[in-house]
């Protein structure tokens, strides 16, 4: 029988029900003339608490709905509430170009960034284990050696003594004492873990003289002010550097910074050598500018340090254990095992920080990182990796009623790993929080609480919502995506044969254990496995470098705000060379870097105007009206066109404008023909790289690349942002590399390109150290009979089999 109490209770939440209460209303994330970058007037309304992805081909607009206007303007007005003084520290955000934007909560991003190119910092840094780590053992560890700074590799010993004054009563006293602060760091390297050495010979020729230029280092020309500082140290520029003596050539290469007079100008001097470690050998290699990166490999030999054998730290933290194990042993285990090492102490004096690390090391293993260790370099992860390793901090988050924004989380994920990700964002979701996904795998898309689809095209062909509703409501729709979600690869009916091979033998990079493998010639293979399996150790460790092989990885493109897709590919430099022969005058008129710019915008188009904490405020220069070159320059044409006309053509434009006619230029066709073949074909040559999507810039890259002279293309994920109507036309680009007479090796996970392979090498049958094995190497139809691997039970289930 019912209590009253039971009643009373069942009347309130009849109340609650019925009468919303006014705070409750606001269950929309409401964004009215959104014109960010290529958004026409967008309006769209966006369920809170709910999960929405957002579709479209690369370059509809997605990322400059999402990133560019919520996310941006969400960051924007939380950064309003500090004061200006914190605001000082802080990045100035501009407004995004929306009319109304109302409902937005605080935004936290997860995109796939980089996690920094800083060679001290790790995947332990980067998560805060380290620093738990460091407190464990300075608590723990036996000998105990006091402050965690002990156990620190980027804190280094310092010892000082001399005299003190000391005060007591109305008397001073002179004391001597001694001050030591133990750190972590190892002294020879630095903390580091690798020492260099450099090959003189590549830094130099000894048969010139530094004014014929023998010096080999990108950026030292003796034109400018780097011949006029080694003028300025007394070295004799007319002297080859063979016949220097042992005073001069140490001047040169190891002279400590130094201050001189050079034309009544102060400077600093400093050798060489020193120069580069300090401005080029602080940076992660991989973070490098292609031709920086290139003499760097060159003159420069990285070898493990022989004091602390690669673990950064010093003889006293590496002496110091816990249950037999240092703070080095820790780190470089991997993390499922350091879990388990972990979950196995006992020690309630810790217990709290104990508990906060298995929480920490378990949410690795959930989201399929426990393969890593913490000492892996963070530089070293790939873009999948660095946003999974981001989402970390946030899986036991107490936050609710936040918005996460995440960008292509299944990249770099096999079938198997999407699983486990889509129950990451549906637990997110199912706490409260509105979560935001920018995404082309069906498999995620299939798992949306609402849908919103840009397009219909990229560039100035898309930036318009095409469709608004639920999943099986974009399946019955018109759209491109609606189309395309339902696709299915199918397997070829004949493969094509192999022409030879490329040898691997006895492969140990990383986790891979002591591989054997023949990678297919003169065919489509796909290496493929779970996320950690050691495909690109395979690749990185074993292929890349070998003659005629040309490598395409998912790195950042390196460029600034000036850079443009014709900078970047080299096709400005035919362009340039044509308008001179035509108007008889030099090539540099035609560069908005060099003599040609606009001499009030220098170039840039726009005025920039800096107000302090508040956003920088960028206005189109009114001298060029933003066409970047001076109005003399914009007389001069080429085939009826100025250049600020040509860079404002899309690829395909341009590609028939230099085919034919006066315009006729071979060396830029070749180029735009690349890019069109790649899928760029509706890409403006002037705009900015800064505003490209991930897939954009990495086709561009593509493209870049294939210029290479090379005989083998090994494509890291090419299907990285992009749909799934775009997936056919790289199927396509693929096929026609192949038939020209190229190897192509795709590290892939998308079943479609695996289905279109000739052959397949699936590495597993894990991640880390469960992996590093060959479990399959045949044809799709032979992967898929079998089904032998997890690769053989997804690719199975998506042909149909």
């Amino acid at each position: 029988m019912a209590t009253s109490t039971d009643r009373q209770a069942t009347e309130r939440a009849s109340a609650r029900s019925t009468a919303l209460h006014e705070a409750d209303s606001h269950d929309l994330i409401r964004v009215h003339g959104a014109r960010e970058n290529n958004l026409k007037d967008v309006h769209v309304e966006l369920p809170k608490r709910r999960l929405t992805v957002f579709t479209g081909v690369s370059g509809s607009g997605k990322s400059s709905l999402v990133f560019g206007t919520i996310a941006a303007e969400s960051q924007r007005m939380i950064n309003e509430t500090y004061s200006a003084f914190l605001q000082g520290f802080m990045p100035a955000l501009a407004r995004p170009d929306v009319d109304l934007l109302e409902g937005l909560t605080t935004a936290i991003i997860v995109d796939q960034e980089r996690m920094g190119s800083n060679p001290r910092s790790t995947v332990g840094t980067a998560t805060d284990a380290n620093a738990m780590l460091r407190i464990l053992f300075s608590r723990l560890g036996e000998p105990n050696l006091g402050s965690p700074n002990a156990y620190s590799f980027n804190i280094p010993t310092v010892k000082a003594s001399g005299a003190i004054t000391v005060e007591r009563g109305a008397k001073t006293k002179a004391e001597k004492t001694t001050f030591n602060r133990l750190g972590g760091m190892c002294p020879r390297c630095e903390g580091m873990g690798s020492v260099n050495d450099f090959d003189l010979t590549a830094l130099y020729d000894e048969t010139k003289s530094l004014a014929e230029g023998a010096l080999t280092v990108p950026g030292y020309s003796m034109d400018g002010w780097y011949g006029r500082l080694f003028r300025g140290a007394g070295l004799d520029m007319d002297k080859p550097i063979g016949k220097y003596g042992t005073k001069e050539l140490h001047t040169l290469l190891y002279a400590e910074p130094t201050k001189i007079k050079v034309d009544g100008v102060n400077l600093t001097y400093e050798g060489v050598i020193s120069k580069i470690q300090k401005s080029m050998l602080s940076k992660d290699v991989d973070a490098m500018q292609p031709h920086v990166r290139a003499f760097v490999e060159r003159a420069v030999t990285f070898t493990t340090c022989p004091e602390c054998d690669g673990t950064r730290l010093g003889p006293e933290p590496r002496s110091s254990k816990i249950d037999g194990k240092n703070i080095a042993d820790v780190c470089a285990m991997q993390i499922s095992d350091l879990a388990e090492w972990v979950g196995e102490l006992d020690e309630p004096s810790v217990a709290p920080l104990l508990t906060g690390l298995r929480h920490l090391l378990d949410s690795f293993t959930r989201i399929g990182l426990g393969y890593l260790s913490l000492d892996r370099p963070a530089g070293t992860l790939s873009g999948g990796e660095a946003q999974r390793t981001k989402m970390i901090r946030h899986l036991g988050s107490s936050l609710t009623d936040v918005t996460y924004v995440f960008d292509e989380p299944t990249i770099g994920l096999h079938p198997h790993d999407i699983e486990r990700m889509n129950a990451l964002l549906r637990q997110l979701r199912n706490k409260g929080n509105t979560v935001l996904v920018v995404e082309h795998k069906p498999e995620t898309i299939a798992i949306a609480d609402h849908v919103v689809d840009l397009g219909p095209g990229a560039g100035a062909g898309g930036g318009a919502v095409c469709f608004e509703g639920t999943v099986e409501a974009l399946r019955d729709s018109e759209t491109m995506t609606g189309r395309h979600l339902d696709d299915r690869a199918r397997l070829k009916d004949s493969v094509r044969s192999p022409s030879g091979a490329l040898k691997v033998r006895g492969a140990s990079t990383h986790n891979l254990q002591d591989v054997d493998v023949d990678i297919p010639l003169g065919v489509l293979c796909v290496l493929t496995g779970v996320a950690g399996s050691g495909k690109s150790s395979l690749i990185d460790g074993s292929v890349a470098g070998r003659e005629g092989v040309v490598v395409i990885d998912q790195g950042a493109i390196r460029g600034s705000r000036r850079s443009n897709p014709a900078t970047y590919t080299g096709l400005l430099e035919p362009i340039r060379k044509a308008f001179a022969k035509t108007n008889g005058v030099k090539p540099a008129l035609f560069s908005s870097n060099s003599e040609g710019a606009c001499p009030t915008c220098n170039g840039a188009g726009v005025i920039f105007t800096d107000l302090g904490v508040m956003a920088t405020v960028e206005s189109t220069c009114e001298d060029c009206e933003g066409k970047r070159f001076q109005p003399a320059v914009l007389e001069y044409t080429l085939g009826g066109k100025n250049i600020a006309e040509v860079l404002a053509m899309s690829v395909a434009e341009a590609e028939e404008f230099f085919g034919a006619g006066d315009a006729r230029t071979p060396a830029a066709h070749r180029i735009l023909d690349r890019l069109a073949e790649v899928g760029l074909g509706y890409l403006t040559l002037g705009q900015p790289l800064t505003t490209l999507s991930g897939g954009e810039r990495q086709r561009v890259k593509l493209a870049n690349q294939m210029a290479d002279k090379g005989d083998v293309y090994i494509l890291d994920e090419p299907t990285t942002g992009l749909h799934l109507a775009d997936v056919e036309q790289l199927l396509g680009l693929l096929d026609r590399l192949v038939d020209s007479g190229k190897s192509v090796v795709a590290i892939e996970h998308h079943q479609a390109v695996m289905a279109h392979a000739d052959r397949i090498i699936d590495v597993g049958p894990g991640a880390g150290h469960d992996g590093g094995r060959i479990v399959f190497e045949g044809t799709p139809a032979e992967l898929v009979a079998a089904r032998s691997t997890l690769t053989g039970e997804h690719l199975a289930a998506y042909v149909g089999s």
